[in-house]
């Protein structure tokens, strides 16, 4: 992987995403994640060589840069946070995407992302409460922001909030999904019986 065109490409093939050259100078063309706008992939040719700046985990940095000699601190940005990638075709096209994959998966991620995705693991017939999806998402002292993110799910058919309940067992409230024993009657669906508006925990619980 040494051309620019194959390192845009890449970028591009991951959702929600798109190019830009926003210098207005096409040496320098980014890819961005629609809705936050943020660029994890930046591409321009430099002495001669096509370059890529990629966002790095701060303890992670030097492990590409010792690993390869033409991963160095990022040109024209902050080195601690982003490395530069001389694509001579020294390093290995596998791992030019890895540092691709990484940079994009630190731009999108999100404590809204990791709920929704702690609560995708939820199986059917099975709850889960809030604070084990805040704990399943990485911060056990977020269970509020689980209830404000779930509250605002735009895609139910995909993410089964529905599947969450409190510390007691207990459905949220009748607004929540938009009307009286909704919450009820999908999990009673899955399998689950709600009995006075709680789940047996002991029984449904993940």
């Amino acid at each position: 992987m040494t051309t620019r065109e194959e390192v845009l490409a890449y970028g591009l093939s991951f959702p929600n995403t798109y190019q830009e050259a926003p210098f207005h100078d096409p040496n320098w063309q980014l890819v961005r994640v629609k809705g936050s706008k943020k660029a994890f992939l930046w591409t321009y040719e430099r002495e001669g060589n096509i370059c890529i700046n990629v966002k790095v985990d701060p303890e992670l940095r030097f492990f590409w840069r010792d690993r390869y000699e033409f991963v160095i601190p990022a040109y024209h940005q902050n080195k601690e946070h982003w490395n530069t990638v001389i694509l001579d075709g020294s390093i290995p096209a596998d791992d030019v995407k890895q540092m691709i994959t990484d940079s994009y998966n630190l731009i999108t991620d999100s404590p809204t992302k990791r709920i929704y995705e702690a609560v995708k693991k939820i199986p059917r017939g099975k709850v889960a409460t809030y604070a084990q999806i805040a704990k399943m998402a990485g911060n056990a002292k977020m269970s509020r922001a689980v209830g404000n993110a779930l509250h605002k799910n735009t895609d139910p058919d995909n993410i089964p909030c529905y599947r969450v309940v409190n510390s007691q067992g207990r459905l949220a409230d009748e607004f929540v999904f938009g009307g009286a024993d909704v919450q009820k009657r999908m999990l009673e669906a899955d399998g689950i019986e709600v009995t006075d508006n709680r789940v047996d925990l002991k029984k449904y619980g993940m």
